[in-house]
């Protein structure tokens, strides 16, 4: 391979990101991706950038981290951020996407460019080469027990798991009724209300219901996405208070509920609507069963039933440089969840990162890291600097710029993205 030339394995949101970046400074990007000749167990096609879990990027609201994390990549010409507002579906203040036409996009930018050469393989070994190891989440046994061996420490891992689709028209919308939680920007989720006795009764077959069986020994839940069943046996009202909590869904024909489900649109055409916060283990046949006593969804189709899937991350502190290579193969760095991000967007604004810092070490320019004052280079510092005793994924949020105040957010906004400007230029010099 040239000196022009950069490696990456995985063709999710970080690993499109990377190549994205390289691509547009003229470096040949040879990405290797098993799909659509390896069933991973998730994915349903061989396209870039293929959304698993849900169709939402989260918040779009600038007081929010995620929100305003998305704003920075916007700034730094971000393909998920260009994707997502080609393929966006209404979902109030959050932004969403019809997830086949979102991936059908990244996959279309990337192939038009001629220096893009796509490699169907399952890379099991560790490259020689300059290489960004974007694998995500669903990393292969064989390429996760090469990392080990490298490493010398049990990588970790948490199982995540998706939620049900259903078809829009097979939804009885003489119970169920469209509103976005405190009058949004529109109506767009469609809301199925129980009332106490309709809520027991869910509770009591949900916590009795068959899971499926996890082969895995370790069953280490990730707290940002816990199975339905599993937040059930917390306690009996945990579920009203959390994903099935009714308040600000009140209308004049609907002024009260004891609990609440919501629908999220999941196709731009507006035909499937996924189960928001129903991310279950539970055996098909007993999701259609125990989903089927959500008023509203007594006859509900289901096209997507939900499916429980081991995540795998690096402890990072260990193990990562200041340019998200890894130490003891600097040849290699790191990009998305691998590196212990969770989430969609954090995930693809790590992969422009590495895409960043590659381009810059192969041109011999000088390491640039990403300010701190933004939400990405906060993001990035935990990564670097968290405990390894108890590091997990985590997600963008405030708690990861502990000087920033909900009075002074607005000031936290501006710093953040006069400072992400200030870095993208230094990229670009």
């Amino acid at each position: 391979m040239s000196s022009k030339s950069v490696r990456i394995i995985g063709g999710g949101l970080a690993g499109s990101e990377a190549a994205f970046f390289l691509l547009k400074k003229g470096y040949d990007v040879d990405l290797y991706e098993r799909r659509p000749k390896v069933n991973d167990g998730a994915h349903e096609t061989g396209l870039f950038g293929e959304l698993v879990c849900s169709n939402s990027l989260k918040s779009v609201r600038f007081d929010n981290a995620c929100g305003l994390l998305k704003e920075e990549m916007r700034k730094m010409d971000s393909l998920t951020m260009k994707a997502a507002a080609l393929s966006e579906v209404p979902a109030g203040n959050a932004l969403s996407v019809d997830r086949e036409e979102f991936a059908s996009i990244i996959t279309k930018e990337l192939k038009a460019f001629t220096n893009f050469h796509v490699h169907e393989e399952d890379v099991s070994s560790l490259p020689e080469e300059e290489t960004i190891v974007a694998t995500g989440p669903l990393t292969s046994e064989p390429f996760l027990s090469a990392l080990t061996d490298l490493l010398g420490e049990k990588n970790l891992s948490f199982f995540d798991a998706s939620a049900p689709i259903v078809a829009k028209n097979s939804i009885d919308l003489t119970k169920a009724y469209f509103k976005s939680r405190f009058e949004q920007s529109d109506s767009s989720y469609i809301n199925c209300p129980f009332n106490r006795d309709e809520y027991e009764k869910f509770v009591m077959e949900l916590l009795g219901a068959k899971k499926a069986l996890v082969h895995e020994f370790d069953t280490h839940y990730f707290e940002g996405c816990l199975p339905i069943e599993v937040m059930a046996a917390r306690g009996f009202e945990t579920l009203r208070h959390g994903m099935l909590k009714p308040f600000g869904l009140e209308t004049p024909e609907h002024p009260f509920a004891y609990a609440v489900a919501q629908l999220r649109q999941d196709t731009k055409l507006g035909d499937c609507y996924n189960l928001v916060g129903f991310q279950t283990n539970l055996t098909y046949p007993e999701q259609r069963r125990v989903f089927s006593l959500i008023p509203g969804l007594e006859h509900a189709e289901f096209i997507r039933y939900g499916l429980m899937h081991r995540n795998a991350y690096l402890d990072a502190p260990r193990c990562l440089s200041a340019d998200l290579s890894l130490q003891k193969a600097p040849q290699l760095t790191i990009a998305g969840q691998l590196a212990g991000v969770e989430g969609y967007v954090e995930s693809a604004a790590l992969g422009m990162i590495a895409g960043i810092n590659v381009y810059r070490k192969l041109e011999g320019k000088r390491f640039l890291a990403v300010p701190t004052e933004s939400v990405l280079g906060a993001l990035i510092d935990y990564l670097l600097h968290a405990s390894s005793a108890y590091f997990e994924p985590m997600s963008a949020n405030w708690a990861l710029m502990p000087s920033s105040k909900k009075e002074t957010r607005q000031e936290t906004i501006v710093t953040s993205l006069r400072a992400i400007e200030s870095y993208w230029s230094a990229v670009n010099e």
